[in-house]
């Protein structure tokens, strides 16, 4: 097993306080990183170090092999960084953006040339390859910018919450372009979505700058010991502050139109919760035993660190 990016004591403070703080995090060749936490937590910062953007205040990072500090250019050299607001050139045109990176990394005109046209091809952007950029749609903004991103072909690419603010339709187009490059290339992403993070080989959930649970996201959904039961009603609000004062329950939040709660037991817990609702005044409509997400399971290791 290759290490393709490994930190060490990695720390960044802002004004005194810790906003990466002894990070030790180690990232497999070929892999799909994920980053996930709530704002704050420290990933774009920490992203930013990893990509040479920022220097670290201590601590080490290494990218295939190549120390953030001592070796940036070899690191740059090795590595796409798409950041959240990446600068696409909008008075150039798709071909012009493209080409424009190709000279900025010195690639070889073949080359580029040929890279360019399987990347056109790749992200369906060869209709458009005349269209100036500020004329795109926003999910063909991000599909350029990741064809900038690759266009010297790296090592590995850090994309820094890549679907943003794109319709469902370019969100999965762009995770099938992503898949597409593995194994050949790491890549490290930040992404505030639970389902992507499931897509993922492997997610580091991030809380005030450290890494507090790396693995894959079937044994983070493992690691969830409690029993989850989905209960709907109206009057949500007032019926999880009833749910929550009952022996057994651990925590309840709202989702989407329902009740989570996690409890001891999801059949021993249905009864006195029914009980207490109809007690309170209210009605449960439907209440069942399911399966922890994603969500589920970081949401409750959070509220445990708060």
């Amino acid at each position: 097993m290759e290490i393709a990016i490994k930190t060490q004591g990695l720390k960044k403070k802002y004004g005194g306080l810790a906003v990466v703080d002894s990070l030790n995090l180690e990232i497999v060749k070929g892999e799909i990183y994920g980053l996930v936490g709530p704002d704050g937590a420290g990933k774009t910062t920490t992203l930013r170090m990893l990509a040479t953007a920022l220097v670290p205040d201590s601590g080490h990072a290494m990218v295939m092999g190549f120390d953030v500090v001592e070796a940036a250019e070899d690191v740059k050299l090795r590595i796409g960084y798409m950041p959240q607001r990446f600068t696409l050139y909008g008075d150039l045109t798709v071909s012009e953006n493209i080409d424009f990176f190709a000279d900025l990394y010195q690639v070889p005109p073949a080359n580029a040339k040929k890279k360019k046209a399987e990347l056109l091809k790749a992200n369906n952007l060869e209709k458009f390859s005349n269209r100036l950029a500020d004329e795109l749609s926003g999910g063909m903004k991000k599909k350029l910018a990741l064809a900038c991103t690759l266009i010297h072909t790296p090592d590995v690419i850090i994309l820094d919450e890549p679907t943003t603010g794109v319709d469902p339709l370019s969100r999965r187009e762009l995770w099938r372009i992503l898949y597409s490059l593995i194994p050949q290339v790491t890549i490290v992403v930040s992404t505030p979505y639970m389902d992507e993070a499931e897509r993922c080989s492997r997610v580091g959930l991030f809380f005030n700058g450290r890494v507090v649970i790396s693995d894959s996201p079937i044994n983070v959904i493992k690691s969830f010991r409690r029993e989850l039961l989905e209960i709907k009603c109206a009057n949500m609000r007032e019926v999880r502050k009833i749910v929550a004062a009952l022996p057994g329950t651990l925590d309840v939040e709202i989702f989407g139109d329902s009740l989570h709660a996690h409890v001891d037991f999801a059949e021993k817990a249905k009864i006195p919760i029914e009980a207490a609702a109809s007690a309170g005044g209210f009605v449960i409509d439907s209440m069942q035993k399911i399966s922890p997400k994603m969500e589920d399971v970081f949401i409750s290791i959070l509220k445990v660190r708060k």
